[in-house]
């Protein structure tokens, strides 16, 4: 038996090598780096044939695929590993040794062969296809095809990236092959639009959270030793696959991956905390093109906008995030649309601060609370938001954030008139809104650098700023002086006027940087200096002023002195610290004897300062005998300010003040005439009251032309004599212009500022209808007017040939001829 068994074999393998040699070329060779013992490897000289041949015949590289496919087909049924590997190692070094036209043809073999590897879950086959892959995908190809399709691999290697197999080992090596696999796919495609399209949602929601959640598995290990290579570590991996992704990415393509990016963080509860969330956040902006880096805020902010669900945290750490991307993006790279950005996230303030308002109740028809409600969080999302914007105007331009500001002041509920009230705590919004708006504008000076007041302090932005600053809440006053602390402050002297101390004896110990006032700031203060002073006499009146706000509006003086201390604004800072004193001495005005103490001090420390500044030896005098006599008796009147009600001793004042404690109009007006000054303005009593007429815009700057001498005097404020007056050829033409109106001499200028502010009043004063009705009276007595004018024309008699007839002389009607130079010409002919 075992004869027949022997001699049956023996002429089965005759057979079989009897129908070999009828097999195509091709097939032989491919079978012959097959060795009888699968331990032996792939047989090196049988390869070496084999790939001669395909190399000289590029037409049977096709089939060559097909038959390696076919075997690894079968030794895959068959279990024989080592032969798959063997086919494995044949293919690539086909794919490296053939370069021809119809190896495209041939990477359609190798692909079903990847394929048919990674169906199952062996994870030597995994890897064993994931690196024939990346061989073929650093191959640079001639002729594109446009037939391929990675949907198969690409959902097999990003299931491969969430591989938990049990020995962790095996784990990192599946996660890193399939890794691997995801970045050739991307380099294979991503180059070229015309072929496979990676960037399609389908795609891009498996190969992005992919990339993610490799990221975030090791990000808790991060400082954990580490002793692999970087390319073996799948965080490391994972970011540079990302990073690679993003640098490809068109701006027509961010979307693709930023979507999943924020989707991927929603899913996973990834916000708070945020540290990942700002990893990746700062990976993408750091990979992107920097022309595309306003896209991933805008997409930050839109998130924001659809995140109805999201909790206040989320809503804190996707602002935080925010910030981060801002700081790494380019000078400007916040697009072109920054207003709507600010519009967004004060929009988000504003219903933070409603919210809150409310108690966390929401009106949707019938009263509810909101959604995981809280008070803290809600109030470290405002904060959030402010530090955002002010992370957003540090890379604008200066122009843009002179409008940023703008913009919010636009959105600060203001009083309809000057005397009329703020809207109250119980409104929608009140104080508590105004607030926060105010604080993100502070956020915003903060950054702004401050070089021509003229273009800080625009109308449309000095009298919004200004009548908060009189509003009821002490709060929102003071940040409205801040405010005008940042903005007028260029040379940091701010610092140096906002602490509390005793008066100096010599004001060189402050340090302070004083500079001459420019032209453009001079005519400023001439348009704007007395709507300033004023506002800044109604704070002072303002109910509920603390410490603080003592010490804000002496900070906002003394900046005025050392910033805008022009001649001409000398006069009336003296003139307002006397209109102090007057408020806080008079009886009429129901004051508490603390404030009163506060207001003393305020104006001793700040006429020391004003005395210094001009350096008149009379004037110091007199202001230092009052300061000192105020520490021999009533040391109260003097700084430090303290309000604090509770220390009864130290706000007691009798009931008539020494006139030795109070500083004299009379000599301080004797002191300024002395050097110079016009002081018939201090002469006069301080308005209680301000027209709207005298606002500024509201009229022209109509000042007399000065003449400027150089002083020896280094100081700001030092006095120059009052140049005279001089006669010129200007001088006699407005003399000559002069008219008499109204038991009055009124020159020309007078006359045309007197009728526009007629026309400016009954604008003003006159509703719609009545200035509706008032045009149409006009427009039809000009048509009346027009029409008489024709009629006459019509009705003179007029010759055949077109000219008026001569008048007869027998008609009892002549016309008397004039001479010319006694005819009357319209005035604006005569030359």
């Amino acid at each position: 038996m075992p004869v027949v068994i022997s001699m049956m074999n023996y002429v089965y393998a005759g057979c079989c090598n009897c129908l070999s040699r009828f097999k195509p070329r091709y097939k032989r060779l491919v079978d012959n780096i097959y060795p009888a013992n699968t331990d032996d490897g792939l047989s090196r000289s049988n390869m070496e044939k084999l790939t001669y041949y395909a190399v000289s015949h590029n037409e049977k590289l096709n089939r060559i695929g097909k038959y390696l496919a076919q075997r690894l087909n079968r030794d895959i049924y068959r279990q024989q590993t080592n032969y798959v590997k063997i086919s494995m190692m044949a293919v690539d070094e086909l794919l490296l040794a053939c370069h021809s036209q119809g190896l495209n043809l041939f990477v359609k073999s190798l692909l079903s062969m990847i394929d048919k590897l990674l169906e199952g879950n062996n994870p030597e086959y995994q890897l064993l296809a994931t690196n024939s892959f990346v061989k073929f995908a650093n191959i640079e190809e001639d002729a594109p095809s446009y037939d391929r399709n990675y949907d198969f691999l690409i959902s097999q290697f990003s299931a491969m990236c969430y591989s938990d197999d049990d020995h962790p080992d095996t784990k990192k090596k599946i996660r890193v092959a399939g890794l691997k696999g995801l970045r050739g796919i991307v380099k294979k495609t991503v180059s070229d639009d015309l072929q496979y399209n990676i960037w399609e949602k389908q795609n891009m929601d498996k190969i992005i959270p992919s990339f993610l959640f490799n990221m975030q598995e090791y990000f808790e290990n991060r400082d954990s030793p580490q002793h692999d290579q970087a390319d073996e570590r799948p965080e490391v991996l994972a970011e540079t696959c990302l990073r690679n992704l993003m640098g490809c990415a068109a701006y027509n393509n961010i979307h693709a991956v930023l979507k999943p990016v924020l989707k991927h963080l929603d899913l996973h509860t990834l916000w708070v905390p945020n540290d990942f969330a700002v990893k990746v956040f700062k990976v993408v902006m750091y990979s992107m093109q920097s022309q595309y880096l306003y896209v991933v805020p805008h997409f930050l902010l839109l998130h924001l906008d659809e995140g109805n669900e999201h909790t206040t945290d989320i809503k804190q750490s996707i602002v935080q995030i925010l910030k981060e991307t801002v700081a790494i993006a380019a000078d400007g790279a916040v697009g072109s649309s920054v207003l709507e950005i600010f519009n967004s996230l004060l929009r988000h303030l504003r219903t933070s601060v409603q919210l809150r308002h409310a108690g966390g109740k929401v009106s949707t028809g019938q009263s509810k609370m909101a959604k995981n409600y809280n008070e803290k969080g809600e109030i470290e999302f405002e904060e959030a938001i402010i530090d955002t914007m002010g992370a957003f105007a540090s890379i604008l331009p200066d122009y843009q954030k002179i409008e940023i500001m703008m913009f919010i002041m636009g959105k600060v509920p203001l009083p309809n008139s000057i005397n009329s009230a703020m809207p109250s705590s119980g409104e929608e919004g009140g104080v508590l809104l105004l607030n926060m708006l105010l604080k993100s504008l502070l956020e915003v000076g903060k950054k702004y650098h401050t070089v021509s007041m003229v273009t800080t302090f625009p109308a449309s932005f000095l009298q919004p700023l200004l009548s908060v600053s009189i509003v009821d809440d002490p709060g929102v006053r003071l940040i409205a002086q801040e405010i005008l602390h940042t903005l007028m402050d260029r040379h940091d002297n701010t610092e140096k006027f906002s602490c509390n101390r005793n008066i100096p004896r010599d004001i060189s110990e402050l340090n302070l940087k004083v500079e001459k006032p420019s032209r453009e700031d001079i005519s400023f203060m001439r348009r704007s200096g007395q709507d300033l002073i004023w506002h800044l006499y109604k704070s002072i009146q303002c109910p509920g002023n603390g410490k603080n706000n003592y010490i804000g509006l002496f900070t906002t003086l003394g900046l005025l002195s050392v910033e805008l201390g022009s001649e001409d604004m000398l006069v009336d800072l003296f003139k307002l610290s006397l209109a102090y004193q007057e408020y806080a001495f008079g009886s009429e005005h129901n004051i508490a004897t603390n404030h009163r103490c506060a207001i003393h001090a305020m104006v001793a420390r700040y006429l020391n300062l004003l005395g210094q500044l001009t350096s008149e030896p009379a004037l110091c005098q007199h202001i230092s005998s009052v300061i000192e006599a105020r520490q021999d008796s009533y040391p109260q009147l003097l700084p430090p300010i303290n309000v604090d009600s509770g220390n009864s001793s130290r706000h007691s004042l009798p009931d008539k003040i020494p006139k030795e404690l109070l500083f004299q109009k009379d000599v301080l007006c004797e002191a300024l005439s002395n050097s110079g000054h016009d002081v018939s303005r201090l002469l006069t009593p301080f308005r209680q009251e301000l027209n709207v007429q005298e606002r500024p815009g509201n009229k022209a700057d109509i000042g007399s032309v000065h003449i400027e001498v150089e002083s020896t005097n280094p100081s700001p404020l030092s006095q120059r004599k009052v140049p005279t007056e001089e006669i010129t050829f200007s001088s006699f033409k407005n003399a000559q212009s002069i008219t008499v109106i109204d038991g009055r001499n009124m020159s020309s200028a007078d006359e045309d500022r007197m009728k526009k502010q007629r026309i400016r009043e009954k604008f003003q004063t006159s509703t719609l209808e009545q200035l509706a009705t008032e045009a149409d009276l006009r427009n039809k007595k000009f048509h009346q007017t027009m029409q008489s004018i024709l009629d006459s024309v019509v009705r003179s008699p007029v010759s055949p040939a077109g000219s008026p007839l001569r008048p007869d002389p027998s008609s009892p009607f002549q016309f008397k001829s004039v001479p010319t130079y006694e005819m009357k010409f319209p005035e604006l002919t005569v030359y």
